[in-house]
């Protein structure tokens, strides 16, 4: 048996992984830091201390790349030819994704199928349905849950293809029983992820995972829904990105149906068939609406404050005195205090860097508050 050969990994790639995940650079972060340094090389250079001691070592990024290559996957970083535009358009947007199958896949025109885990037989047909009349026109993404997202991945693979976004690693199925699912989608379409091989999933990754079939997609559908339901947020956030809403309508009756319901009252399409759909998708996102802020993603808590800034930085104890643990729009803290943009900005960077601030979708900053033992 020969062994194993890779191409090594470009030194740029390394680099864009070890920043990405180095603790404290969310999405946001990510971005006005390459914006501003230009290379992740740079920006390695430049972090302070206290952000350069969670830095990965250039091995460990190296040894992730080969393990996604050696499942059958590749990464695609934001700004890359081949990441998904759609996507790219959301303030958010992940930094670098993990692709099983093809990743051509994701820039064609979609839309999202979603719904709840515990679905009706004939909430389960309707989303099966939908997706196999629209597949043949439009990829169709889902979050491979039980229920809608399974049925929708399914209907989907009779007349065309699909894409999985999953909240974990690519070499971890979830839910268990989907095994075969997911290496089907991997094989006809594409599975799709921005957490690193291994990472198990936890309720926190979901949200993240629904901003992604959110954003691949120019519409969302929501078949059978109740009112605390993970689509609802995927739904949100869609609206929030200019992208159009569709839901199904149920019986009143029947609490799964209540959160598709609701988006009808606020205004989503009626959809009774795959023409709905068809007739009231847009081919370009529309200007983004104001952010949700409930949709926002949960921010990752820390164990404690770094030390206090000296006085003499006074940009950032301005900040640290405006800024709450409620989300404050960057436009307000300019009015507020006397320092130039440029000052704020780089002050709430070094804050967000040192754990003590969070950006938040709409260019908003908040406090981050410390765990307590």
């Amino acid at each position: 048996m020969r062994a194993f050969r890779r191409k090594p990994a470009a030194n740029d790639d390394i680099d864009r992984l070890r920043l990405i995940r180095t603790e404290g650079v969310g999405p946001i972060t990510y971005r006005r830091l390459m914006e501003r340094h230009g290379s992740a090389a740079a920006v390695l250079d430049a972090l302070p201390g206290l952000t350069k001691a969670s830095i990965p070592e250039a091995g460990d990024a190296e040894r992730e790349i080969e393990r996604t290559v050696r499942l059958g996957g590749r990464l695609v970083f934001f700004g890359d030819a081949g990441y998904p535009p759609l996507l790219a358009m959301l303030d958010d947007a992940p930094p670098c994704l993990a692709v099983a199958g093809d990743v051509g896949l994701l820039a064609m025109p979609s839309v999202a199928v979603v719904g709840g885990r515990n679905a009706s037989a004939n909430g389960q047909r309707m989303a099966e349905s939908l997706a196999a009349a629209l597949a043949p026109t439009l990829a169709i993404v889902s979050g491979l849950a039980r229920g809608i997202d399974a049925a929708a991945h399914k209907g989907a693979m009779t007349t065309g293809r699909t894409i999985a976004a999953i909240a974990g690693g690519l070499d971890v199925v979830y839910p268990p029983g989907h095994e075969d699912l997911q290496r089907r989608i991997a094989e006809t379409g594409a599975v799709v992820t921005e957490a690193a091989p291994g990472t198990m999933p936890q309720a926190r990754h979901f949200p993240r995972r629904n901003r992604i079939v959110a954003g691949l997609s120019l519409g969302v559908v929501v078949v059978e829904a109740s009112l605390k339901s993970g689509s609802l947020i995927t739904a949100g956030i869609a609206q929030d990105a200019g992208r159009e809403i569709f839901a199904v309508p149920g019986s009143p009756l029947d609490p799964r149906s209540r959160g598709a319901n609701d988006l009808l009252r606020q205004g989503a399409v009626v959809t009774e068939s795959a023409a709905d759909v068809l007739a009231n998708l847009p081919l370009q996102p529309r200007s983004s609406g104001p952010v949700r802020l409930p949709f926002a993603l949960p921010s990752r808590p820390i164990a404690a404050l770094p030390p206090s800034r000296s006085d003499d930085d006074s940009a950032a104890v301005a900040l640290l005195t405006l800024l709450g643990s409620a989300p404050t729009a960057v436009d307000d803290l300019l009015r507020r205090c006397q320092f130039s943009a440029s000052a704020v900005m780089a002050a709430l960077l070094e804050l967000e860097l040192e754990g003590r601030v969070e950006t938040l979708p709409g260019n908003r900053f908040a406090l981050v508050s410390p765990v307590e033992s």
